[in-house]
C-alpha cells in the first residue's frame, strides 16, 4: 500500500523570462500552442493562460514569488489603513459612550 506522502504531486514553477518566452513562441512566431506546450513540456491550456495574462497585465505580468504588482502593493496599504481607521472609529464610539454615560 502507497503511503500519502509518496503520493504528493509537486508543482513545477516557471520563471518569468521562460513564460515571455513561451508565449512570444505563440504570438511572434506563429507557432500552434499545442506544439509549443509539447516542445517546452508545460502542461496543456497553461500557454493560453500565460498569454491572457499577459494580454491583460502587460510588463507587470508574471511577477514571481514574492514580488507584487505595485496595484496589490498600493491595496494591501489601503486595506491596512483602513483597519486601522476602523479600529481608531470603534475607539472613539466606546469613549463616547462612556463619557456620555458619565456626564449623565
Amino acid at each position: 500500500m502507497l503511503q500519502k506522502d509518496s503520493m504528493k504531486k509537486t508543482r513545477k514553477t516557471y520563471t518569468r523570462e521562460f513564460k515571455l518566452e513561451a508565449v512570444k513562441m505563440m504570438t511572434e512566431q506563429g507557432r500552434y500552442a499545442k506544439d509549443v506546450e509539447e516542445s517546452l513540456g508545460i502542461g496543456r491550456g497553461m500557454l493560453y493562460r500565460w498569454k491572457s495574462q499577459f494580454a491583460a497585465e502587460g510588463e507587470s505580468a508574471f511577477p514571481g514569488n514574492g514580488n507584487i504588482s505595485a496595484l496589490e502593493a498600493e491595496n494591501r496599504e489601503l486595506r491596512k489603513a483602513l483597519k486601522t481607521a476602523q479600529q481608531e472609529r470603534d475607539i472613539l464610539k466606546k469613549a463616547t459612550a462612556y463619557f456620555a454615560k458619565e456626564s449623565s
